[in-house]
């Protein structure tokens, strides 16, 4: 036990010391790069300490990109998506600092030694990522993990847990009808537990006991512990007292929303409004039809507006009334629209959603009308992401799939809500730059027969050991 909790103490240094080290060898290429070709127009501003001023900024910058882009979690993210979050960092990092040369030296000066300096960067970077992904995965071997479920409907989380084969290694499943006794018997047997859909009591028990006996506890949280972990604590008393105050984001967070919304939407438009001329043009070539979808979408306090989108499919696709999700050779995607889908261009549109007021750039993903009135009714909380704006991304645009539930949605717009501040959108803007690159969010209603049925085959396989 203690041998274990030592080298567990230890992962999250480990990998903050590789953090560190990779963004010191990050820099100093830049340095060099900056020696070799503009050192010379640069010198006499730089005789004193200055260019280590500069060296110094450049590497805070690329490890926060890094870090809030996600591009430092070796062994917890795939190597693919590691690189795309690290590229991503490394490409904005030397944009700013670009125009930080230029601005220093008063002149616009020759971008191709930083363009030089990305592609020499994203190599070392890949290189960085592979040996420290291999030194993770041969180090520390998959946790061997029990669940412990209160109904069957829980038991979804199995096939999820083990599409990371490589981190968790989830072996038994246990039903919390077996007693607390029976429960913590089989508990001790394992590196960690994950709690899913029991009872109060009886996750109390089960903590209790995982937290004394220094077992390592993953619990699958309600509604109301979602909106307890973004309550304010009163220490007025000599009793712990959580505030939980429900309204959603305040006058001056809605405020500074707003500006960054219209600013960087304003930004964005730079480069995103050739580009919608462009694929307008291309959709009025091809069947003459309308270039915009439109759709009636729910936003905050359950107002209605028209959400905008580039038309990817044929005119009247869904002429009988009836939303039917398109799959990825479905006949009513039009020629334009299996680009646009493909480069995922198609909500560009709702740049101009943002700038109207409808909607902001992180937020809930507007549902809608009727999906909102369904859900609502099977699932009454489900009205509590109305409290802030829908957004273009988010939590559960980033983090789940086409067909995750609309419990876990709302679980996962919920964190977002409740935990609101500008650090999270600019981080969340970031992600969902990695994730527009990555093909795990796109796994889409076509497979869930196919995962079901595999679900089912190993849930009888463990419920018959």
């Amino acid at each position: 036990m203690i041998k274990k909790k030592k080298r567990e103490s230890t992962k999250s240094l480990i990998r903050g010391i590789e953090s560190v080290v990779e963004a010191v060898v990050l820099s100093f290429i830049y340095y060099s790069v900056w020696d070799v070709f503009y050192n010379a127009d640069a010198a006499p501003l730089f005789l004193g300490k200055g260019k280590y001023v500069l060296m110094g900024i450049y590497a805070v910058l690329v490890y926060l990109f890094c870090k809030n882009t996600d591009g430092f979690r070796f062994g917890d993210l795939r190597r693919t998506d590691l690189c795309i979050a690290q590229w991503i960092s490394i490409l904005i990092t030397n944009f700013i600092t670009y125009f930080q040369l230029c601005l220093i030296e008063n002149v616009m000066i020759t971008p191709v030694p930083m363009l030089i300096l990305t592609v020499i960067q994203a190599v070392v970077a890949a290189l960085f990522i592979y040996v420290y992904v291999y030194l993770y995965r041969h180090t520390y071997a998959p946790r061997k993990m029990v669940m412990v479920y209160g109904t069957d409907a829980a038991l979804g989380l199995k096939f999820k847990i083990d599409s990371r084969s490589d981190k968790y290694n989830l072996t038994k499943l246990i039903p919390a009808k077996a007693g607390i006794e029976k429960i913590c018997e089989e508990i001790a047997k394992y590196d960690a537990v994950v709690i899913n859909d029991v009872t109060a009591q009886e996750r109390n028990d089960i903590l209790k006991f995982c937290y004394d006996h220094e077992i390592r506890a993953y619990i699958v949280p309600k509604i109301t512990d979602v909106v307890i972990r973004g309550s304010k604590d009163i220490s007025l008393f000599d009793t712990p007292i959580f505030l939980v105050k429900g309204t959603g984001l305040n006058i001056t967070q809605k405020f500074l929303k707003r500006v960054m919304d219209i600013v960087l939407c304003l930004v964005a438009m730079v480069p995103a409004l050739p580009i919608m001329l462009i694929i307008a043009a291309a959709i009025k070539i091809e069947d003459g039809g309308p270039v915009f979808y439109k759709q009636k979408r729910a936003t905050i306090n359950n107002k209605h507006f028209d959400i905008l989108k580039f038309r990817s499919m044929i005119v009247n696709a869904e002429a009988a009334g009836i939303s039917i999700p398109a799959t990825g050779e479905d006949p009513r995607i039009t020629k334009v629209g299996k680009v646009i889908r493909a480069l995922r261009v198609d909500e560009l549109p709702q740049i101009l959603n943002i700038l109207k007021g409808d909607m902001s750039i992180v937020g809930p993903r507007p549902e809608r009308v009727e999906h909102v009135e369904e859900y609502t009714s099977e699932i009454p909380e489900f009205s509590f992401r109305l409290k802030v704006k829908g957004g273009l991304t988010g939590y559960a645009q980033i983090y789940g799939k086409y067909n995750t539930s609309a419990y876990d949605k709302l679980r996962m717009d919920l964190l977002y809500i409740e935990n609101y501040s500008l650090l999270l959108d600019i981080k969340l803007i970031l992600t969902t730059i990695r994730i527009m690159f990555s093909k795990e969010s796109t796994e889409g209603f076509e497979k869930v027969a196919e995962n079901k049925q595999l679900l089912e085959e190993q849930l009888d396989e463990l419920k018959g050991e």
